[in-house]
């Protein structure tokens, strides 16, 4: 094995993606962001969609910068893909699209979660075998709605990749479901490692759509097609980005971290070797999605910074560098503290058209008064989602018997002090956040250990923690 070894993680995320260059040399891990773009869905005759094409070439793209970016004389190691949750693409036995890309925030499934959710007896039973509760963006909705509309479709496709299943494909050419991936997506057996018969008679999907999982750092092959990457080995990942996420945090060995994966959705909760499950559970919405090794990752989806891009929008003064957000931070946090806080899981911030005037709207119901500005909309949120976030805390507590001593937070809004400090108050807890390129951290993990340079992820997290940058947040009166 090479003194150093290089990998290349495929980064993708809702709002944009990069491609981050690894290198590891004296139990080291040193990072390269060699290419970033921007991500889109697009709106087309009312329907929401991906452009995968665009995708699947600014990952070529950001590959070939990755090769560019070598040292002389050195070579990539591995190449691993990791994506959001839920969306899937579905292909023919070549691999060929045969179905537009949908993206999760498409209303489609609206009809199917409001008829599951008046169904009680089905509610309870579909909770019971996959540990995910209702909600609007399950790929179980969306594929339901898919068959319904386009009966051919089943004569049509004959395999459901998910996203970072169908990159794996473009580039090994070998057609798998990764664990990750598949435990987002309300069709995955809770108690094992294969898909619910259940879920998908239920569903009424084809279960020839579906192998069964494999296990994160799982050697897919070497690439193929692709000149430059000759060689190079694919490994999957924990092709969800959360996963990859929390991989990444240099946690306690005794299990008394809670998990916040901050970015568009914030993503809580903690490493269990069981699901949390029963009518608690499915009232907080906990989702029993799974570590890339089996173990289980229960965790609830707060809306997250989604809230703070929409109401962006709506302003022609909102940042664009980072110094003009700290300079909007810092004015956020100079004002006092608002009178009420949001209610987060209001479903009108799913997707709305302004999400300002779905923020005022909530407000003008409870007889507030809305923000006068765009550090007050900043200050509003962060503290909302403050307080969401120490709601999941109390709620993980209670139904999992256990407590936490603090919050580890990555992601985008790790570098958000106002939205740290918010949830070290309402939490009680010490937030601590870590100067960490999170997804692209836990994607690299997975590809050393399959590599055999790390021996575990245990491993890994003890030598990532060594002298990694953090920032703890107490709670302030």
């Amino acid at each position: 094995m090479p003194s150093t070894l290089y990998s290349a993680a495929v980064d993708f995320g809702a709002t944009s993606g990069r491609v981050i260059l690894g290198s590891w040399s004296k139990n080291r891990l040193t990072l390269n962001e060699v290419h970033r773009f921007p991500n889109a869905f697009r709106t087309l005759d009312g329907h929401d969609y991906w452009d995968v094409g665009t995708l699947w070439h600014e990952a070529q793209t950001g590959l070939r910068a990755a090769i560019a970016a070598l040292p002389r004389g050195a070579k990539l190691s591995s190449v691993g893909v990791d994506v959001w949750g839920v969306d899937f693409a579905l292909v023919n036995d070549a691999g060929r699209l045969v179905f537009p890309v949908h993206a999760y925030r498409d209303a489609r499934t609206q009809p199917g979660l409001k008829r599951l959710a008046h169904t009680r007896a089905a509610l309870d039973r579909i909770y019971a075998a996959t540990g995910i509760p209702n909600v609007f963006y399950n790929s179980s909705l969306q594929l339901e709605e898919t068959v319904a509309s386009c009966p051919a479709l089943t004569d049509l496709a004959t395999r459901c990749l998910f996203l970072p299943d169908y990159f794996n494909f473009l580039l090994s050419g070998r057609m798998e479901n990764e664990l990750t991936i598949a435990s987002t997506t309300q069709l995955l057996d809770v108690h094992s490692t294969d898909w619910s018969g259940a879920a998908l008679k239920h569903f009424r999907l084809p279960p020839q759509w579906f192998s069964k999982p494999i296990l994160s750092g799982t050697r897919l092959g070497q690439v193929k097609n692709f000149p430059e990457l000759a060689g190079v080995q694919v490994i999957a990942v924990p092709g969800h980005d959360t996963a990859a996420a929390y991989d990444a945090m240099p946690a306690s060995p005794d299990g008394t971290d809670l998990f916040l994966s901050s970015g568009t959705w914030s993503l809580v909760g903690f490493e269990s070797d069981k699901p949390v499950l029963g009518p608690d559970a499915l009232a907080a919405r906990i989702s029993n999605e799974r570590i890339g090794d089996g173990r289980y990752r229960p965790l609830t989806n707060v809306i997250g910074l989604w809230l703070l891009e929409g109401t962006m929008k709506d302003f022609a003064t909102r940042p664009t560098n980072d110094q003009e957000w700290a300079a909007l931070i810092t004015a956020a946090e100079k004002l006092p503290a608002p009178a009420a806080l949001l209610d987060v899981i209001d479903p009108a911030f799913t997707n709305p058209v302004s999400m300002k005037a779905a923020i005022n709207a909530q407000l003008k119901r409870r007889k507030l008064a809305a923000p006068k500005n765009l550090a007050g909309y900043t200050r509003l949120i962060c503290d909302s989602l403050g307080r969401g976030h120490a709601d999941a805390l109390r709620a993980f507590e209670k139904m999992a018997g256990k407590k936490f001593k603090r919050i580890l937070i990555v992601g985008g809004g790790s570098k958000n002090r106002l939205l740290c400090q918010a949830t070290a108050n309402e939490s009680g807890l010490p937030v601590v956040s870590f100067a960490l390129e999170g997804t692209a951290v836990g994607n690299l993990a997975s590809q050393l250990i399959a590599l055999g340079a790390v021996k575990d992820l245990a491993t890994f997290r003890r030598l990532l923690g060594q002298g990694l940058p953090q920032t703890v947040y107490g709670r302030k009166p």
